[in-house]
């Protein structure tokens, strides 16, 4: 089948070249969201058909198919998109689901430029994040790496108002935000610069875009590697109860982070694991799992202390969370087992892939009653898990620490 791909903006009144308006005046089948239809309904012919985009997609493509089954070889489907449609675009969703087709695009701007272009703006170093229909996670990602510009695409859950009390939330507060609502329709178009805080409490039209630049060179809190352990908001302001700074990096190194891309974080407690984590990692997506309800603010705190957005977080006894609709992992660390390692380890193995590792610290404490490296090498014995030799350390007057690592 051949798609004819056309860019359009959110002009009432549309400028299409010669060659696109004779493609218009010989098409039979179009297609198209329901503003899409009311801008271009004019240019259409008489006997045209229209077939409405919405969701779920997989319908829509079936009466693409019945189109392509009916027609001849060669007859085109003409689509009509908002600006680029290879920018996060249409296109790319018919490649996806349709990847023998033929396409034709016929581009104009996309939204970002068209808000680039009204502020005189240049682009070109500008981090793009789409947040339409999809979770916060690239855009998080963009600000732990400190992206100095970033061009975000919205929809009704990710507002403009919405993204700037996240920013706010976690401390990015060195932005200033500039907000492009209906670009190209000379009647409503309304390009806005606002503080976050203005931003965070104000109603914007849709569509929309936005583009939130940095006016100041404020440090970031969380630019050392390795965040000291007296920073961090404690359970009960007990010292024991967090992985010291050192053995926590030297456990993230050894579940070889750089190329993975889902962590789970087995008993998190305050948090410092995924944190530190996500700090050094912005890649990764990560699983935080803790059975202690009091840890479930302490984990907030100390995110929004050290700006790390985006760490999921889910509470209650890890045996009983269902875990079939989070993202499998290829790196877990079990800060905590409360005796039941064996069977932790057995379900983590029902979801860990085929590439991934476990990682635990044994305190080697002589009034422990129950030895967790014991338990951890029966464990990788039961489950046919093949180990790495272990890494001993001891810091000041702490007891020894042992980092245990295990494949399947």
């Amino acid at each position: 089948m051949r798609f004819i791909v056309i860019g359009i903006t959110d002009h009432p009144q549309p400028w299409f070249p010669p060659e696109v308006m004779e493609i218009i005046r010989q098409g039979r089948v179009f297609s198209g969201g329901k503003r899409h239809h009311e801008i271009v309904a004019s240019l259409l012919p008489e006997n045209a058909e229209w077939i409405d985009i919405t969701v779920p997609l997989d319908a829509v493509f079936e009466q693409y198919q019945l189109i392509a089954n009916s027609q001849q070889p060669k007859a085109s489907l003409i689509v009509f998109a908002s600006g680029d449609p290879l920018f996060f675009g249409f296109a790319n969703t018919i490649k996806r689901k349709m990847p023998e087709a033929e396409i034709v695009v016929y581009p104009t701007f996309n939204s970002l430029q068209m808000l680039a272009h009204r502020l005189v703006m240049p682009y070109h170093d500008m981090r793009i994040v789409s947040l339409t229909g999809r979770p916060w996670a690239e855009f998080d990602r963009s600000l732990i790496e400190r992206a100095e510009k970033i061009g975000v695409l919205t929809d009704k859950e990710h507002t403009p108002a919405a993204i700037a009390q996240r920013m706010i939330d976690f401390g990015y507060t060195h932005y200033q935000m500039c907000v492009g609502e209906h670009l190209g329709n000379p009647s409503h178009e309304k390009v806005t610069t606002l503080t976050l805080d203005e931003a965070a409490h104000r109603n914007f039209s849709m569509p929309n875009c936005v583009i939130v630049e940095a006016n100041s060179q404020q440090p970031i809190a969380n630019s050392q590697y390795g965040i000291p352990d007296s920073e961090f908001t404690l359970l009960d302001g007990r010292e024991k109860m967090i992985t010291k700074m050192p053995i926590r990096l030297l456990a993230l190194q050894a579940l070889h982070l750089p190329k993975k891309k889902v962590l789970w974080d087995i008993g998190f407690c305050t948090g410092s694991i995924s944190i530190e984590a996500r700090l050094q990692f912005p890649h990764l997506q990560i699983e935080a799992f803790e059975i202690r309800p009091e840890c479930e603010a302490i984990i907030h705190e100390n995110a929004r202390k050290f700006r790390a957005p985006g760490i999921n977080i889910h509470m209650g006894d890890f045996l009983s969370v269902c875990c079939d609709t989070i993202a499998a992992p290829d790196a877990v660390f079990i800060g905590g087992h409360g005796g039941h390692l064996k069977e932790i380890m057995g379900k983590v193995l029902r979801y860990l892939a085929p590439d991934g590792c476990i990682v635990m610290n044994s305190v080697k404490a002589p009034k422990v009653l129950t030895d967790s490296h014991q338990l951890w090498d029966e464990a990788c014995l039961e489950l046919s898990l093949q180990q790495e030799p272990s890494l001993r350390i001891q810091l000041n007057d702490y007891h020894p620490i042992e980092i245990l690592k295990a494949y399947k």
